[in-house]
């Protein structure tokens, strides 16, 4: 069933790219595959196709970026040789929340999480709190490591993971993972949308539930595949 689908989507969208290049059919941008991806318009089911070209294609990366809140320096590719090579990397100093730290992130990571802020960690806030959160608190991002205990390399590796651990709110109200997980029920159930949120904006998202390793933070990466736990 899932084959099916996937071939259902490919056929439409080879069918749709073929009648707006021949002028039967203008479609908008987000409907477009091949538009640059616009981190203002809603997620639909061609964002994660929009999201998965920005790995190849750095200039199409940079569009998406310009239409994104985010604050960055772009980053030189670092040497082929170099034990952890980055490459389309920045350094994110803010968004319209800020960080606890700044942090390198591949292009497309940076992408993905300017949409997971816009729609979804701020209205989840906002339906649970009334408030935006105007501080995201992490463990980082860059690690030249690989899986913990395994031999396989680490999406961290080549910065395109980030390890979320807290929020701040507007009026001052801190939400981490390691206390609130498990606690005020508020709190808790605000958790559990952005966990949610997060699955539908990476491509992995591993929270608490995940196992032991995880139960102080949400890890959300740009993997080749799609896991939610």
């Amino acid at each position: 069933m899932r084959r099916l689908t996937v071939l259902l989507l490919l056929t439409l969208l080879l069918v749709a790219a073929l009648a707006h290049w021949r002028g039967i059919w203008a479609v908008a941008p987000q409907w477009n595959p091949w538009a640059p991806l616009d981190v203002r318009l809603p997620p639909n089911l061609l964002t994660g196709f929009k999201l998965m070209r920005l790995g190849r294609d750095p200039a199409l990366c940079t569009q998406a970026l310009a239409t994104s809140s985010l604050r960055y320096t772009p980053l030189p590719d670092s040497a082929p040789t170099a034990r952890c090579p980055l490459r389309n990397s920045l350094r994110l100093q803010s968004a319209d929340l800020a960080f606890s730290s700044s942090f390198i992130a591949s292009c497309p990571l940076a992408v993905a999480f300017a949409l997971f802020e816009q729609h979804e960690l701020q209205p989840a806030a906002q339906a649970a709190f009334g408030q935006p959160v105007r501080q995201l608190e992490h463990f980082g991002s860059f690690a030249c490591r690989a899986i913990a205990g395994s031999a396989r390399t680490s999406q961290h590796a080549s910065a395109n993971a980030l390890d979320i651990a807290g929020f701040r709110l507007a009026d001052g109200q801190r939400i981490t993972l390691a206390r609130d997980w498990q606690g005020d029920e508020r709190a808790a159930r605000f958790l559990r949308q952005v966990h949610a949120g997060a699955c539908r904006s990476f491509n992995i998202t591993l929270g608490p539930a995940y196992n032991a390793a995880h139960r102080d933070h949400l890890h959300v990466d740009m993997g080749g595949w799609r896991l939610c736990h």
